[in-house]
C-alpha cells in the first residue's frame, strides 16, 4: 500500500493533476449556475435548465476521473475498457440526477443530507467502475482499510454539501461547492492510492484495451463542453445578479414611495430598506442593509412568522425608544424568485386615535370630566366593589341655579367658560378617592367614595355649595350662580347604580322647589309625590286627547253701571275619579311638560265658539300663557279660531302677566303688534306684582290694566292699599286704558273702587266663575233686574 501523499507526489503527473483539478473547479460552478438559472426559470425552461446541470454535474465528476486516471504513470502499459467507461460516465449522470430529485424542493436537512449521500454513492460508483475500466499489463490489488475510509470521509462531505446547498443563509450555501469539491478529491486519492499496481509480463494487455491517446480526445471535449458550460453560468449568473440589483432598485424605488416600512430580508438579514422604515427607525439612508432582524425588531423570527398575518412587535429606534409596530410577512416575486419582505406599520397614530377615541367616548370635551356613560361605569364598577364589603358611598347631582339666564344673556362662550371652571372647582372640593362627573348641560355628578357616615354626606354638599356660590370672575366680569344638591346614601336609600342616581335626582328635585341654593338628601316620600305627579301628568296627557276639560266663566261688569260687559274664561279639569280639578293643580305641571300649548289652543278655540253664542255686548277673556306667547304662529292661531267661530275680533281680550315682556322685548312687541292688528284687545292682567314699569305701558299696546288682587283684600282700610289703588287707575286713566280691578269680595271693597273712578270690576262680589249655562242664566238675570 502506497500512501496517499506517495501516489499523489510519485505516480502521477502533476500538470494534468492541475488541470483535473480545474476541470473539476470549473464543471461545478458551471453546474451550480446552471442549476440556480434552472430554479430562477419557470415552466419547460426550468426543466431544460435542469437537465443540463445534471449532465455538466455527471459529465464534471467523469472528466474529473479520467484526466486523474491519464495523470497516473503505473510504469507499464495501461488502457481503458471502452464498455465500463462509457457505463461509468451514465451511472454518474444518473444517480446525480436521482439524487437531485430526491432533494428538490426539501427544506429538511436530514433529507437533503441523504440525497447527499445519493449522490456520493454515485460519484463512488463512477470513480471505481471507473478504475475497474483501468487496463494493465500486470495485476491489481486493493487496501479495503483505505477504500472504506475514502468511501466514509467523501459521502459525509456530499451530504453536508447538500444539506447546507438548501440553507437560506447564503454563508452557509457558499460552503456546497468546496465541500463537493473535496469530497470529490478525497474519493479520487484515496481510490488511487489504494490501488497497487504489479507489472506481469504474462499478462499482456487485454485487445479491447483503449489507449490514453485515444481516449484523451474525448475527455478534452467533454473538458472543453464543460469550460463552454463554465462560461454559459458565468453569464447567467452575472445577468441574474445584474436583473437582481435593477429589481432591487426597483423594489426599493417603489418601496420608498410606501408610507408603510418595507424591509427585504435574506433569512434574519436585512438586505434593504425603505425610507419609511429608516425614518421610523430614526437612523440615515442606507444605514439598515446588512443588520440583523432581531437588532431592529428583537423577538421576531422571520421563518416563524405566518406569512400574510399581521403580528404586533416593538421596533428599537436609533435613540433606544421603542416604537409599537405591526409587522406582515409576505413573499414576493423578484426577478425569478422569491424574496421575503416585512412590512412595518407604525402604530403611534392609530394608538394616539384610539386614545383620543376613547377620551372622547368616555370623557366631556368641554371640562375633560368623564362624562354620564363613563360615570354610570365608574358608578357600577364602584358599587358592586363596596357590596361586596357592605361600605357606603354616595352619590351626588347637582346643577348650577340662574346658569341658563348667565348662558342667555352672556353668551354661550361664556358660559362654556363658566362650566370649565364650575368643574374645576367642583374636582378642588373632594377627596383623593371621589369622582366628579359632567352629565351634560349645568348637571354634574359626584361620587364620594367613603364617607363616614350622613354628617360627611351633608358637609360635602355644603362645600359644593360653597364653593359654587363664590363669584366667578370671567373675561373681567363678576359671574354669580349658585348650586342645589340632591344625594343618595349607599346603601340606605339603595344599592344599585340607577335607584341611586334616580334617589338623589328627586333629592335635587326637592332642593331646586325649596329655593335653590340648598341640599336635600333623599327622602322616601320624594319617591311617593313624584310618582303622584307622573300618575297625574298621565292623567292630564289623556285628558287633552278625550277632552275632559270644560270652561267656567267669571263676569266683570260696569263700575258705574252694574252692567256685565265681559267675562274671563277659566278651566277646569272634570277628572272622573278625581272630580273638579282646581287650575293650580294642573296648569304649573301643564307647562312644565309642554302641554299648555295644546290645552291653551283648545281654550282660545272653545271660548270663541261660546262666546259668539253670548248676547253681543258681552265680550270674552281669554288668558296666554308664556309658552304660547312665545309661539310665533300665536297671530295666526288667533285669527284661525276667530273665523271657525264666527266671534268679531273685537269681542276677545287676550289677557297677559308681565314676565311675558321680559323674555324678548322685540318679538313680544312684533307679537302684541300683530294681535292688535287682528282688532283683538290686549291686557295686563295682574299688573304691580312682578316687574311693572312704566315704560312698558308706553312701549307696549295695552287696552286695559287688571289691578291685582293683592292690592285689594285690604280695601278699603289700608291707606297704603288704597293709594296704590287709586294711583294705578289714575294713571290708566291718563294714558286712556280701561282699568279693571279684580278680586272684589265686599260691597266696600266695590264702592271704594267704584268712586275711585274704575271702569270695571271683578270677583266673588260680583259672581264665582260659573259653566257657560249657569253665566248665561246670570246674565239674564242680570239684565232683567
Amino acid at each position: 500500500m502506497r500512501s496517499v501523499y506517495t501516489c499523489l507526489a510519485e505516480a502521477h503527473d502533476h500538470r494534468l493533476i492541475l488541470l483535473a483539478a480545474a476541470i473539476c473547479i470549473t464543471g461545478v460552478y458551471g453546474s451550480f449556475s446552471v442549476a440556480a438559472h434552472a430554479a430562477r426559470s419557470m415552466g419547460r425552461a426550468a426543466w431544460t435548465w435542469g437537465a443540463a446541470a445534471i449532465v455538466a454535474s455527471g459529465c464534471t465528476a467523469w472528466a474529473t476521473h479520467m484526466v486523474a486516471l491519464l495523470a497516473f504513470r503505473p510504469g507499464m502499459p495501461a488502457g481503458f475498457e471502452p464498455t465500463l467507461t462509457a457505463l461509468s460516465l451514465l451511472i454518474a449522470i444518473g444517480g446525480i440526477g436521482i439524487s437531485i430529485g430526491f432533494v428538490i424542493g426539501q427544506r429538511d436537512r436530514a433529507r437533503r443530507f441523504a440525497a447527499g449521500l445519493a449522490l456520493g454513492i454515485s460519484i463512488a460508483a463512477l470513480h471505481y467502475l471507473g478504475e475497474a475500466s483501468y487496463l494493465v499489463a500486470g495485476t491489481v490489488v486493493w487496501d479495503p482499510a483505505l477504500v472504506a475510509v475514502s468511501l466514509a470521509a467523501s459521502l459525509l462531505m456530499f451530504g453536508a454539501a447538500l444539506m447546507v446547498a438548501g440553507e437560506r443563509r447564503r454563508p452557509w450555501r457558499r460552503a456546497a461547492a468546496p465541500l463537493l469539491l473535496a469530497g470529490i478529491g478525497v474519493l479520487h486519492l484515496g481510490g488511487m492510492a489504494a490501488m497497487t499496481l504489479t507489472f506481469d509480463p504474462e499478462r499482456p494487455l487485454p485487445a479491447e484495451a483503449v489507449p490514453p491517446e485515444v481516449v484523451a480526445p474525448i475527455v478534452a471535449c467533454v473538458s472543453f463542453g464543460l469550460l463552454t458550460l463554465a462560461l454559459v453560468g458565468l453569464r447567467l449568473t452575472l445577468s441574474a445578479r445584474a436583473q437582481a440589483r435593477r429589481d432591487q432598485e426597483r423594489l426599493r424605488e417603489l418601496a420608498n414611495l410606501a408610507v408603510e416600512g418595507l424591509a427585504v430580508c435574506d433569512g434574519e438579514t436585512i438586505k434593504t430598506a425603505n425610507r419609511s422604515l429608516e425614518q421610523m427607525s430614526g437612523v440615515g439612508a442606507g444605514a439598515l442593509s446588512g443588520r440583523r432582524l432581531s437588532d431592529v425588531l428583537p423577538g421576531l423570527v422571520v421563518s416563524a412568522l405566518p406569512e400574510r398575518e399581521e403580528r404586533e412587535a416593538e421596533l428599537v429606534g436609533a435613540d433606544g425608544q421603542s416604537v409599537p409596530v405591526r409587522v406582515l410577512r409576505s413573499e414576493v416575486p423578484l426577478g425569478s424568485g422569491l424574496q421575503t419582505v416585512l412590512a412595518v406599520r407604525d402604530q403611534r397614530e392609530r394608538l394616539q386615535t384610539e386614545s383620543r377615541m376613547r377620551m372622547l367616548a368616555y370623557s366631556d370635551a368641554l371640562t375633560g370630566l368623564p362624562n354620564r356613560a363613563h360615570f354610570h361605569d365608574l358608578l357600577a364598577r364602584h358599587a358592586a366593589s363596596c357590596g361586596e364589603r357592605d361600605q357606603p358611598f354616595a352619590v351626588f347631582i347637582l346643577d348650577l341655579d340662574r346658569f341658563k339666564l348667565v348662558n342667555d344673556t352672556l353668551g354661550h362662550g361664556l358660559g362654556d367658560t363658566l362650566l370649565r371652571k364650575a368643574a374645576e372647582r367642583l374636582t378642588a372640593a373632594l377627596g383623593a378617592q371621589d369622582l366628579v362627573a359632567r352629565l351634560g348641560g349645568d348637571e354634574f355628578a359626584v361620587l364620594q367614595a367613603a364617607p363616614d357616615g350622613p354628617e360627611a354626606v351633608q358637609a360635602l354638599a355644603a362645600r359644593i355649595i360653597e364653593l359654587i356660590d363664590r363669584p366667578f370672575l370671567i373675561d373681567g366680569q363678576l359671574v354669580n350662580v349658585g348650586a342645589s344638591v340632591g344625594a343618595a346614601l349607599a346603601p340606605a336609600d339603595g344599592r344599585e347604580p340607577g335607584t341611586l342616581l334616580r334617589n338623589a335626582d328627586l333629592a335635587l328635585y326637592k332642593a331646586k322647589a325649596d329655593g335653590k341654593g340648598t341640599f336635600r338628601r333623599f327622602d322616601p316620600m320624594l319617591d311617593a309625590r313624584v310618582q303622584a305627579r307622573r300618575s297625574l301628568e298621565a292623567d292630564l296627557r289623556r285628558a287633552i286627547t278625550v277632552q275632559e276639560f270644560e270652561l267656567h266663566y267669571q263676569p266683570l261688569v260696569d263700575a258705574r253701571t252694574g252692567r256685565i260687559t265681559a267675562a274671563e274664561a277659566l278651566v277646569r279639569w272634570r277628572h272622573p275619579e278625581r272630580g273638579l280639578v282646581p287650575p293650580a293643580d294642573f296648569i304649573p305641571l301643564a307647562e312644565e311638560t309642554g302641554l299648555i300649548g295644546p290645552l291653551g289652543q283648545w281654550v282660545l278655540r272653545t271660548a270663541c265658539t261660546q262666546a259668539a253664542r253670548w248676547p253681543s255686548h258681552i265680550r270674552v277673556a281669554v288668558n296666554l300663557s308664556p309658552a304660547q306667547f312665545r309661539d310665533l304662529r300665536l297671530a295666526e292661531t288667533v285669527k284661525a279660531a276667530l273665523t271657525a267661530s264666527g266671534l268679531a275680533a273685537d269681542r276677545l281680550e287676550l289677557e297677559i302677566t308681565e314676565g311675558v315682556l321680559l323674555a324678548d322685548e322685540e318679538r313680544t312687541l312684533a307679537t302684541l303688534t300683530r294681535l292688535r292688528a287682528a282688532g283683538v284687545s290686549i291686557s295686563m292682567d295682574d299688573f304691580g306684582t312682578g316687574y311693572s314699569s312704566l315704560s312698558y305701558l308706553r312701549r307696549f299696546p295695552f287696552d286695559k290694566i287688571k289691578v291685582d288682587r293683592s292690592f285689594v283684600r285690604q280695601l278699603p282700610g289700608d291707606p297704603e292699599s288704597a293709594a296704590i289703588v287709586r294711583a294705578i287707575i289714575t294713571m290708566g286713566a291718563c294714558l286712556g286704558m280701561t282699568i279693571t280691578v279684580e278680586g272684589v269680595e265686599t260691597a266696600e271693597q266695590f264702592a271704594f273702587t267704584a268712586a275711585s273712578g274704575c271702569d270695571q270690576v271683578q270677583g266673588y262680589h260680583v259672581s264665582r266663575p260659573l259653566p257657560e249655562a249657569e253665566f248665561l242664566s246670570f246674565v239674564d238675570a242680570r239684565e232683567a233686574a
